[in-house]
Parts: C-alpha cells; sequence; structure tokens
C-alpha cells in the first residue's frame, strides 16, 4: 500500500480529527486502565504506542489503537494470577505472535472466527465491567469474580456511599444526554466522555466530595523497570500469550473491516496483514513500557471517521497530544474521580451489549452461540467461554451441513379422471447421509402400495448407506405394482450408484439465477469486455440454450402431463412492462396462470366506444371454457402508461396506435381527478396506478355475463399491485380501497392445502 502525498487539507482535517479522537482517548484509557487493576500511567502509555507505533506500522489507515475494554477481563485476570510486571511480558511477547502472525500473512483466517462468538466475548465482557464497575460507582470496591461482584451487589445497592453514587450519576446523567444532542450541533464536535468526566471533575473538586482520585506517578513512566518472566508453568503462560494475542488481534481485525467499509474517497484499503504488524508493534512497544495491551478500537476508530480524518496522520497524532497531556497536565489528571471513570465504563461495558446483534444472529440462527460465549464468559471465564463458543458454533455448523428435509404430498385425482392409482410427490433436500435414512425410510414407509411415486432427490451428497435404503424401497415398491420416478436436481447421486460409475463428479458452474436478467447472469470476464456488442437475437439464443441445458430437463415431466390439456385456476391481468414477471411475484409455474398481458393492464369496458375485443375475448375464454375461478388484475409502480394519461397522452400523439388504446385509462384518469388525495407522501403517479387496478376491477363488472357470476361467488377478483424498487406486492382490499401488504400466513377460509404424509 503505496501512501499518497499529503496535501493541506489532508493535514488539516487529520489534524482536526486528531484532537477529537485525543478526547475521547483520555477518559477511556484512564478507565480501561483502573477497571484492569493496572497503574493508571498504563492506560495513557498504551494509548501512546496505540496512536503512535500501530498508527504509523499498521495497515488501516483510519483505525484508532490503544487500550480495549474487550481485553479488560483477561488484564484483570492476568494481574491477579502473575502481577503487573510479569503481565507486562505477556503484553510484549504476545506482540511478537502477533508480529509472527503477521508476517505470516494469516490475518483473514482470524476473520473465520463466527461473528456469533465475537460478538457474545464482548456482550460478556461487558456484562462483567459493569458488575464490577457499578461496585466503584456506589463507594465500594470489586470482587475477583463476576459472580462474587453479583452476589454482593444487592448489599451494595442497599449501603451506597453518597459522594461516589453522585458523581457517577452525573456522569451517566451527561452521557445520556450528550448522547441525544442534535448531530448538527456544534456541542457534538465535543464527544460526550470529555464533558461527562470534566463536570464530575469539577463537581467533586469545587464541593470537596469525599471521592477516591486518579493516582499518577510523577513521570509517565514513574520507577521504570524492565519487564519480568512470569511465575508459572510453561503451559500456562504460553495459554496466556496466546489469549492476549489472539483476542487483541481478533478485535483489531474485525474493528478494520467495520472502519474499511465506511471509509470515504480516496482513502485506501485496508492491509489486514500488515495490520496484524502493527498492532503486534504496538504491543511489544506498550508492554515493554509497562502499558496495557493495544487493540483495534471501534468507539476511537468511528469517532476518528466522523471528524473527517483522511489519513494514518490522525491516529498518530492522537497519540502525540496524549502523551504530551500526560507529560504536562499530571496535577489536571490526578483530579478526576474514580467513580465517574467507573460510570464512563459502566455506559460502555452496557454498549458491547449491542441487542441489535443478537436479532441478525437470530434471523441466521446463530443466537445460540452468542449466548453461550456470553454466559461462558461471564461464569467461567473470557478463555472458557470463548473455546465454549467455537465448540457451539462447530455443532451448528455440523448441524447444517447434515440438515435434511423430507416431505411428502398424496396428489389427489379428480372426479373425471377415471380408475387411476394414487399418486404421491416425495421430496429430499439437504445432504442425504446414513444420518437421515431413519427420517426417510420412515416417510418412505408411509407411501400406499401401488401408488405411483414422483421422488424428487434434491441432495448436495448421498452416501452409500442412503442409496441402499432408496434403492431397496424401490425395488420393493416395484414389486407390489407401484412405479418409481427419481429426478435428480443436483449431481446425479443415485443414477451414478445404480450404473457403477462412482468417481469423483466433475465439478460443474453453480445454477444461474434463472429469475435474473440476461446481463446479470453473462459472464463479464476482461475478454468479453472487449469482445464485440452480441446481438439481442444471440443473447436470445443463448437464453433457450441455457434452458435446454439445466432447466428442461427438469421440467419436462411437468411438461409432459400438460401437453394435452391445461387447466388454469387463475386469470391474471398486468401491463406488458418486462420488469414484471407474473410467475416471479406469485411462484407459479407451468399451467398456473392464463396470462393477458396489456399496455397499462387495462380493461375496454363493455360497449366501450373504441372497440377492442381482445381483452375481453382472454376473459370469455378464460371463464366460459378453462372455468377459471380467479381474475387478477396487477398494476405496478412507475408505470409508463399511467405517466402518459397524467400528460395528457401528448407524450404519445405521434403512436396512434397507442394513443387510441390509451382511451380505454381515461376513466381511471377521471377517478383520480375526481378524488381528494390522502393525507400521504404518495406521488400523484403512484396514486394513479393504484387507482387504475380498481378501475379496472370496475371495467370488469360492466360485462353483464361476468358480473353475474362474480355476484353469485362463482369467480373472484382480486387486485394487486407491485412496487418495482422495493420488489413487494400488495393486495387491494376492496371494501376500504387500500392496498396493504399480503399477510404472512394465508387466511383461515383459503384454499384447502395438499395432505402431507409428515
Amino acid at each position: 500500500m503505496t501512501p499518497k502525498p499529503l496535501s493541506v487539507s489532508v493535514l488539516r482535517r487529520d489534524l482536526l480529527a486528531s484532537f477529537v479522537v485525543f478526547l475521547v482517548a483520555i477518559p477511556l484509557s484512564l478507565g480501561i486502565a483502573v477497571a484492569s487493576g493496572a497503574p493508571v500511567a498504563a492506560g495513557l502509555i498504551a494509548a501512546v504506542a496505540g496512536g503512535i507505533v500501530a498508527g504509523l506500522v499498521g495497515g488501516s489507515p483510519l483505525q484508532v489503537s490503544g487500550p480495549a475494554a474487550g481485553l479488560t477481563v483477561i488484564v484483570a485476570g492476568l494481574i491477579q494470577t502473575y502481577g503487573w510486571r510479569a503481565t507486562c511480558t505477556i503484553t510484549l511477547l504476545g506482540g511478537l505472535l502477533q508480529l509472527a502472525l503477521g508476517a505470516s500473512r494469516v490475518a483473514r483466517t482470524a476473520l473465520a472466527v463466527s461473528p456469533a462468538v465475537v460478538h457474545g466475548m464482548l456482550a460478556g465482557v461487558g456484562v462483567v465491567l459493569v458488575l464490577a464497575q457499578v461496585h466503584v460507582v456506589l463507594g465500594g470496591s470489586p470482587q475477583h469474580s463476576a459472580i462474587d461482584n453479583l452476589r454482593e451487589l444487592p448489599g451494595q445497592l442497599v449501603h451506597p456511599h453518597t459522594h461516589p453514587a453522585l458523581l457517577g450519576a452525573l456522569t451517566v446523567l451527561v452521557l445520556l444526554v450528550w448522547s441525544r444532542l442534535p448531530r448538527d450541533g456544534w456541542l457534538r464536535l465535543v464527544p460526550g466522555p470529555l464533558p461527562a468526566i470534566a463536570l464530575a471533575t469539577v463537581t467533586a473538586w469545587s464541593l470537596g466530595w469525599n471521592a477516591q482520585r486518579v493516582e499518577l506517578p510523577e513521570t509517565l513512566l514513574g520507577d521504570w523497570s524492565a519487564p519480568v518472566l512470569p511465575d508459572g508453568s510453561l503451559l500456562s503462560v504460553g495459554g496466556a500469550v496466546v489469549s492476549v494475542a489472539l483476542v487483541a488481534a481478533v478485535e483489531s481485525l474485525l474493528c478494520s473491516v467495520a472502519i474499511d467499509r465506511s471509509r470515504p474517497a480516496g482513502v485506501p484499503r485496508a492491509d489486514l496483514d500488515r495490520d496484524l504488524l502493527g498492532q503486534g508493534a504496538g504491543n511489544a512497544v506498550s508492554g515493554f513500557l509497562g502499558g496495557l495491551p493495544i487493540a483495534g478500537v471501534i468507539v476511537r476508530s468511528t469517532a476518528n471517521v466522523d471528524a473527517g480524518a483522511r489519513s494514518r496522520w490522525s491516529a498518530v497524532m492522537h497519540g502525540v497530544w496524549v502523551l504530551v497531556l500526560a507529560l504536562s497536565c499530571g496535577p489536571v489528571i490526578e483530579q478526576v474521580p474514580l467513580p465517574a471513570l467507573a460510570a464512563l465504563l459502566v455506559v460502555l461495558g452496557v454498549r458491547l451489549m449491542d441487542t441489535a446483534r443478537v436479532r441478525d444472529l437470530r434471523h441466521h440462527r446463530e443466537a445460540p452461540a452468542y449466548y453461550v460465549t456470553l454466559v461462558g464468559v461471564v461464569v467461567l471465564g473470557l478463555g472458557e467461554g470463548v473455546l465454549l463458543g467455537i465448540g457451539i458454533t462447530a455443532v451448528l455448523a455440523l448441524r447444517r451441513l447434515t440438515r435434511l428435509s423430507v416431505r411428502a404430498e398424496h396428489l389427489i385425482p379428480a372426479p373425471d379422471d377415471g380408475p387411476v392409482p394414487p399418486r404421491t410427490h416425495v421430496v429430499v433436500e439437504g445432504t442425504l447421509t446414513f444420518l437421515g435414512v431413519p427420517k426417510v425410510t420412515r416417510l418412505l414407509q408411509g407411501v400406499p402400495s401401488g401408488s405411483h411415486v414422483d421422488l424428487d432427490l434434491n441432495v448436495d451428497f448421498m452416501d452409500h448407506a442412503a442409496f441402499d435404503a432408496i434403492h431397496q424401497w424401490r425395488l420393493a415398491h416395484e414389486r407390489q405394482g407401484g412405479r418409481v420416478d427419481i429426478d435428480e436436481v443436483h449431481e446425479a447421486w443415485y443414477e451414478r450408484a445404480v450404473t457403477g460409475e462412482m468417481s469423483q463428479p466433475r465439478k460443474t458452474p453453480p445454477p444461474t439465477r434463472w429469475w435474473a436478467p440476461w446481463a446479470n447472469r453473462r459472464r463479464r470476464s476482461e475478454a468479453e469486455l472487449d469482445a464485440p456488442e452480441v446481438s439481442p437475437a444471440a443473447v436470445l439464443l443463448d437464453g433457450v440454450r441455457e434452458y435446454h441445458g439445466r432447466t428442461a430437463r427438469l421440467v419436462r415431466p411437468i411438461m409432459a402431463e400438460l401437453s394435452m390439456e391445461q387447466k388454469p385456476q387463475h386469470l391474471f391481468i398486468t401491463c406488458v412492462d418486462s420488469r414484471i414477471v407474473p410467475n416471479i411475484i406469485t411462484a407459479s409455474g407451468p399451467g398456473d396462470l392464463f396470462i393477458n398481458r396489456n399496455v397499462g393492464a387495462l380493461v375496454p369496458r363493455h360497449g366501450s366506444r373504441t372497440p377492442d375485443d381482445s381483452v375481453a375475448a382472454t376473459v370469455e375464454y378464460a371463464v366460459n371454457v378453462l372455468d377459471i375461478r380467479t381474475i387478477t388484475v396487477c398494476g405496478h409502480s412507475n408505470c409508463g402508461a399511467m405517466a402518459a394519461l397524467l400528460a395528457g397522452g401528448t407524450e404519445v400523439d405521434h403512436l396512434t396506435g397507442l394513443s387510441r388504446w390509451l382511451k380505454h385509462g381515461n376513466h381511471s384518469l377521471a377517478r383520480f381527478l375526481a378524488e381528494e388525495p390522502p393525507g400521504t407522501d404518495e406521488s400523484p403517479l403512484t396514486r394513479l396506478c393504484k387507482i387504475n387496478v380498481m378501475q379496472q376491477l370496475d371495467n370488469l363488472l360492466t360485462y353483464p355475463w361476468l358480473r353475474d357470476r362474480v355476484e353469485s361467488g362463482e369467480i373472484e377478483l382480486v387486485g394487486l399491485y407491485l412496487d418495482l424498487q422495493s420488489a413487494n406486492v400488495e393486495m387491494l382490499d376492496r371494501t376500504t380501497g387500500a392496498f396493504t401488504p399480503v399477510p404472512d400466513e394465508p387466511v383461515p377460509d383459503g384454499p384447502p392445502q395438499p395432505r402431507s404424509l409428515t
């Protein structure tokens, strides 16, 4: 990554951003040091090392490194076990391990850890942080474990110390008020932690309140001495080094990826391997000088981006500001009350427990790993909780890989089909191994003897046990007079096992999304970009070839059944607009819809002055010959025909046929002009598009023979509206005249569903 020359404007942006980040870093660094049980100066040393060293060496230009709340629990445990100087050695060795990992270019493998585990770990750290720091806010001292803190909390709440509790409450109140200030206000240029700590400090000093204060050594490095080796077994010390290195690395890399997504234009992408080198160098320097472990911190990094930073010099200069303050403003820092810092960390801990993450994970069914990791970190400890979460993630992944769906439907023949054997449709989807054999055989044994079975094997793998079970059942079923047709959607696992051709199947490219436009599915290699433009006819023929190669064999059984007769139940009238595909928005297939498409989805009224029998002929045939039970009119947003009606038809005057046809939409336009606009922000075009659907349904009722059948309940009229931008379909409520979302569940009096064997 070659840095670009710095301009004056970039340096000015970075200078201002560095000061904002510096204001955020000071209270957080002090608070994290206090929460970890380390010397307060260790937090400032880590902030300086994270800013200057990691900022210069790292590969993420806008990321800001320093002491992180996510490492608080680890550091506190290490200090209790080995002492402070030995913890510095562990930090130093963890930095060297990160340097080795960065040199090995394995940074992206750290991202293989499930986000559920990472966010569960951070939430667990947040719980531990809150439980510990609440005691400090109330004037007490934290215990050695989260469970002990929880056990002692009721007594601490009953007997709080007044002055520390008031300072903590004041700090939290300022943070809450500051977060609700307008984002474009000048006060928001100052980060919330600074005024919160400053106000608490001034209050404690001016009123002479009794509360513990920050204690700094005479110099930043104090009575510095070289780090000492930890006193413990090689295995335990090595585990501590690995824990610090990996937790800090994963947190930094995730922060780097998150900040990389929001980087402004002109800022280069993050180099994760180089970023790991920067974190390793920063931790090595911080540990050697007596500082806390560092990691990329999302709070400071986000503040850096929001403040307008454009290069790594913002992070570097923020480290310089911290160094200058620590050397010159020690007496001021020593006036900061510890309960205020503890309250700041309580708020930070609560933010680590981000409930929005849980909602996202629940959608992907990964919430169990999140909760297990959270509880494990709180009850067992950070390392044990993370390992437990990784184990649960592995179990969930294995369960997904072996997931199997089996379902069946009895297809009951129509009364006029004569004496035909019963037909059963069985679908097997997923990974078919010996684990799924009991499930498949239990269902297949419920298939009636002598029936015709369509067995769809939509599986990505089938082992021999599964093949043998299905094959033996097939032979037995056919011996009893039944028939089995097997259709394999992906690889022909069953066919290859029957023929004995069990060589490794040739890897085929993944199936294209059949519903996507041609332009989205064509491969755009560099060679093709330089190739001459393909004619529309060639593109069409390519589509036919793709159909023959991928789809024809799948729909051939269905088309063979439909080849002599069609029995659709729905007439679907919609616009000719190419963006509307009725079979996609209704999830229907061949033989389901009888479709009429015309400009504007118009239905000429009975006895219209401008005669046109095309739509009427379609409706007559659908109702009187095909015995259609439902007629649907589907409109859509941004309809060109409706736009032409709004413009008075002037834009299409030169198109005589179209101008004549659009006269059938005059009733829709008149209805639009007669109705009062609703109190919504709908555009006039959107309102006309929806009114047009209602008007065309009314136009259908102008045909006396059709109106009689609608009023008798033989035919149902349905209005739909497709919003192109959201791809959502709305349904017309004819009693209120409003379009509402289609309900997720079918209505109770809906059509009967096929009976399932499962």
